[in-house]
C-alpha cells in the first residue's frame, strides 16, 4: 500500500483498536478530546500513518496553514494516524487510529485501517463519536450505539446505552465497521449525544463520559480526575451563559420537559416535532447577534 507509511513495530501485543474520526463525527470535539486524553495521559506512540493524497478533494477538505514561531509558513494536510499506548507494566496495548473522513476511495480507506489493525492482531475495534442532538445540557449524556457480539451488546445495555435505529446515508465510521467485520474483528460504537445549541469546544462533559465507558471495554486502569474536572468547569460556564441568555434557557427548559417524558415513557421524542423546535429555535438565531457560550 504506496498509501501507507509504517514508522515503526510495536513491541507489544495490540489486541484492540479505538477509532474516532474528527469534523461532522465529532460533535463540539466529543470523541477526540476523549482519545487526546487519553493519548497523554498513557503516552501513546504513533507507529503509521496514511498519506492524504489519494483520499481527498482538497478543495472540500482544505489544509490548514500556520505560521511557526520564526515566522515560517507551514501546512498542515488531514492526518490519519496510527498510535498505540499500554497501562504501565502491562504487556498488552491498545492501538489508536485518529483520523479525518476522506472524500474519496473510502472502500480502500476503509480496508487500508482494517488491514493495520489486522496485521497487528487487533481482535476487538471500538469506535467513539458524537452527535449534535436534541438533548439539554442539564441531564446526564445521552449514549447510544451498536454491537457486532451478543455480549458486546449486553454490555452496552448494562450500561443504559440504547441501541440506534437509523438507516439512511452513513459516515466513513460505517464503511471502516464492514471492513473490519470482514477481517474477522468484533466491532462497537458508542456516540455521545451533544446539546445542538452548545458551540463551545471541546465538551469536556460528552468526552469523559464517553471515556467511562470506553475504558471499561479496554479494561484500561486511568485516572479520569482531570477531565471530570474539565468537564465540571464546561457545564458551569455553560450554566451561566444560559442564565443569561432568556431565549435559549426557555428553549433548554422545552427540551427538559420533552426529555424526562421520553426517559418516562422509554421512548424517543417525535423527531418530526423535534425537528421544527429545531428549526424554530435556529430561525430566532438568524435574526439576533451569536452568543458565545465559551466565555
Amino acid at each position: 500500500m504506496d498509501h501507507l507509511t509504517i514508522h515503526e513495530t510495536p513491541g507489544i501485543k495490540l489486541d484492540k483498536m479505538v477509532i474516532a474520526f474528527s469534523g461532522w463525527a465529532d460533535a463540539a470535539e466529543g470523541a477526540t478530546s476523549a482519545i487526546k486524553f487519553l493519548q497523554r495521559k498513557l503516552q501513546a506512540k504513533k507507529f503509521a500513518d496514511i498519506d492524504p493524497e489519494e483520499f481527498y478533494d482538497f478543495s472540500q477538505t482544505r489544509p490548514y496553514s500556520s505560521r511557526t514561531r520564526d515566522g515560517k509558513r507551514h501546512i498542515q494536510w488531514p492526518a490519519n494516524d496510527f498510535s498505540y499506548l499500554s497501562a504501565p507494566g502491562s504487556d498488552r496495548g491498545v492501538m489508536v487510529f485518529v483520523g479525518v473522513e476522506p472524500n474519496l476511495k473510502w472502500r480502500t480507506f476503509s480496508k487500508t485501517v482494517a488491514k493495520v489493525a489486522s496485521d497487528h492482531g487487533v481482535r476487538s475495534v471500538i469506535h467513539i463519536g458524537a452527535l449534535l442532538d436534541a438533548v439539554p445540557h442539564t441531564r446526564p449524556v445521552k449514549l447510544s450505539g451498536s454491537a457486532s457480539q451478543p455480549q458486546l451488546s449486553e454490555f452496552l445495555e448494562s450500561q443504559g446505552i440504547r441501541s440506534s435505529n437509523y438507516q439512511g446515508p452513513t459516515g466513513i465510521s460505517s464503511a471502516v465497521m464492514q471492513a473490519c467485520l470482514d477481517e474477522g474483528m468484533e466491532y462497537t460504537s458508542i456516540w455521545g449525544h451533544t446539546s445542538h445549541y452548545l458551540q463551545a469546544a471541546p465538551n469536556y462533559r460528552v468526552g469523559s463520559t464517553l471515556l467511562q465507558v470506553l475504558l471499561k471495554l479496554l479494561d484500561l486502569p486511568l485516572d479520569l480526575t482531570d477531565i471530570q474536572s474539565a468537564a465540571a468547569t464546561f457545564n458551569g460556564e455553560v450554566a451561566k451563559a444560559v442564565e443569561k441568555d432568556d431565549q435559549i434557557s426557555s428553549y433548554v427548559t422545552k427540551l427538559e420537559g420533552q426529555y424526562d417524558e421520553a426517559v418516562a415513557a422509554i421512548e424517543i421524542p417525535d423527531p418530526q416535532e423535534l425537528v421544527r423546535d429545531l428549526e424554530q429555535f435556529l430561525r430566532g438565531e438568524q435574526r439576533r447577534p451569536p452568543t458565545d457560550l465559551s466565555s
